[in-house]
């Protein structure tokens, strides 16, 4: 019995022990694929969703977050092939450098010759690599480059008066990324076609220029000479979306090249309140614009003579190569001497802010060097008029004369020449033809009242009137004066007949009748570019003036053309 007992009790605890084993596997078997499914979750995880989860506190301070991969191995390897580097860079810059230069060149300087070029010892660091696009068509990466370089360049530069001087460049320290593009990949090795390299980005970009034997201080402003030179020269050929091809397989890349997607048209209107930097006198203002710095697309306006409220009414034109990416620079200056021209301010436009074919009528402020720089002095603004014109956007204006597509005169006449494959054939007078376009009709102008006028006379009060002209066709009117008040009405209407409406502007002069003279309070000018549009009431401010705001009504009655335009 005690047997029997002994051997059950055995069997029981037998069959509970294998009881809770197959239960402990299954809760194991079933943790185990729990684990499995929530690695795999993590390994599809991208770093915003681990920044989600895991905010900045949670995690170590050694857990860090690349975006982009590291290649220490290749820096190595850089560094050991490096003077061969040295040695074929060399030669390509001295036989590619040269004429770069010489379309760069300033106009302080007549030649550049490369007479030495060694890239130093200290090879470049690459601190990054991003995979921006990978696909059947081509790769494209970013390279993000640090050089703090002992480089070594002696130019000969020939000055415009026939002086000869040996430049030095040296210590070029360089930060940025350089955007490669693979392309076309191909099945014979190496598996791509061209590679095409552009400075995405530049962080930093520095070094050191001396005369050998002399004291560059001595010649004024040619170091600053060189130096933009040197600059222009480096950046504008290779900064994005521009780039330079270098085919590895033989073969046509000539559709890798950037091409013209369209053109800009810049009304240069005015400025005002500009930052006087004569000692005697006023400004002598001049505005130089451009989308690159070549000497052959940069726009020069004509110089006015002492004044900080200059008016151009100028129009140019510009190629555009990438809206995207591109930007329209405006440099105001003070054109005293050719060669001692000094910065008044800067302006800079992008042309993805613009809409495509639609006027953009805007004052933009001008600053020192860009947006971000602290600079507490007033430099002034200029007045512009914009329109982007993308080639083969014709098609978008199905009906010119549907309120969605309402189309200013400007407009209208600039979207005839919008398709590139037409222009392409037209010839070169016949594009100036189109560019002199002419919009005849009569320009009425009700100069309703005034209000807030700054006082002239000694009781406190002026004696109002207002001079209307037109700056092509030098057409005058003015209005009654309106005695001892701040806020005069006029109500009167003047009609100019205006031969070319797209180019005329009107100046409007509110001056003081006093006994001593006629002085002026204000004045205020626009272009007739929203007049062409039709009938409206506008109030404008005075430039000059304290305070003080005009009340106009303007209406255009266009008039037969005669003869061929």
């Amino acid at each position: 019995m005690g047997f029997f007992l002994c051997f059950l009790f055995g069997m029981t605890l037998s069959i509970w022990l294998m009881i809770c084993f197959a239960r402990l596997q299954r809760i194991r078997s079933e943790s185990r694929s729990h684990l499995a499914t929530t690695v795999a979750s993590f390994a599809s995880m991208t770093v915003n969703d681990f920044k989600k989860i895991l905010p900045i506190g949670c995690y170590p301070p050694w857990v860090v977050f690349l975006e982009q991969q590291q290649l220490k191995w290749l820096n190595v390897q850089l560094e050991k092939i490096w003077r061969y580097v040295d040695e074929a860079a060399s030669e390509l810059i001295r036989t590619h450098g040269e004429p770069i230069l010489e379309q760069y060149k300033s106009a302080m300087l007549s030649s550049l010759k490369f007479s030495k070029v060694t890239l130093g010892t200290v090879p470049p660091q690459i601190t990054g690599v991003s995979v921006i696009e990978a696909g059947r068509e081509g790769i494209t990466m970013d390279l993000e480059l640090q050089w703090d370089g002992d480089t070594s360049i002696k130019l000969d530069v020939e000055t415009i008066v026939g002086v000869v001087l040996p430049i030095k460049v040296k210590n070029i320290r360089f930060t940025g990324v350089f955007r490669l593009i693979f392309k076309p990949l191909v099945e014979e090795f190496p598996c791509f076609g061209a590679v095409c390299y552009s400075l995405k980005e530049k962080k930093n970009l520095d070094f050191n220029i001396k005369v050998v034997g002399r004291d560059i201080s001595k010649i004024p402003k040619f170091s600053d000479a060189i130096e933009e030179t040197i600059r222009q020269a480096v950046e504008d050929p290779i900064t994005w979306p521009l780039r330079q091809i270098i085919p590895i397989i033989p073969g046509d890349y000539s559709d890798l090249k950037l091409k013209p997607v369209g053109t800009l048209n810049v009304k240069l209107v005015q400025a005002k309140g500009l930052l006087n930097k004569d000692i005697i006198g006023k400004s002598d203002p001049c505005a130089v614009l451009f989308i690159r710095p070549l000497p052959d697309r940069i726009k020069t306006s004509k110089t006015i003579n002492n004044s900080l409220n200059p008016i151009w009414n100028e129009h140019f034109e510009f190629i555009v190569e990438d809206a995207s990416t591109q930007h329209l620079t405006i440099r105001v200056l003070d054109s005293e001497a050719i060669q001692s021209s000094e910065l008044i301010g800067r302006a800079m436009v992008s042309l993805k802010d613009l809409e495509p074919c639609k006027v953009i009528d805007k004052w933009f402020k001008l600053v020192k060097d860009s947006e971000f720089h602290i600079d507490k002095k007033k430099r002034g603004q200029v007045h512009l008029e914009l329109l982007y014109c993308p080639f083969g956007m014709e098609r978008s204006f199905k009906n010119p004369f549907d309120l969605i597509y309402s189309l200013t005169i400007m407009e209208k006449v600039l979207k005839k020449r919008i398709d590139g494959t037409k222009d392409a054939g037209i010839s070169e007078s016949e594009k100036q033809k189109r560019r002199n376009v002419i919009c005849r009709g009569v320009f009425s102008v009700t100069v309703i009242r005034a209000e807030d006028l700054p006082a002239v006379d000694r009781k406190g009060k002026s004696d109002p009137y207002v001079v209307l002209k037109m700056k092509k066709s030098e057409q005058k009117n003015r209005t009654r004066v309106v005695n001892n008040s701040l806020n005069p009405v006029w109500d009167q209407t003047f009609d100019f007949v205006v031969e070319d409406g797209l180019h005329d502007l009107l100046i409007l002069e509110v001056r003081d009748y006093g006994t001593l003279g006629k002085e002026m309070i204000g004045k205020c000018s626009m272009t007739l570019t929203r007049v062409l549009e039709g009938e409206f009431t506008d109030n404008i401010a005075l430039h000059g003036a304290k305070s003080g705001m005009l009340h106009l009504h303007l209406k255009w009655t266009p008039l037969p053309i005669f003869g061929d335009h």
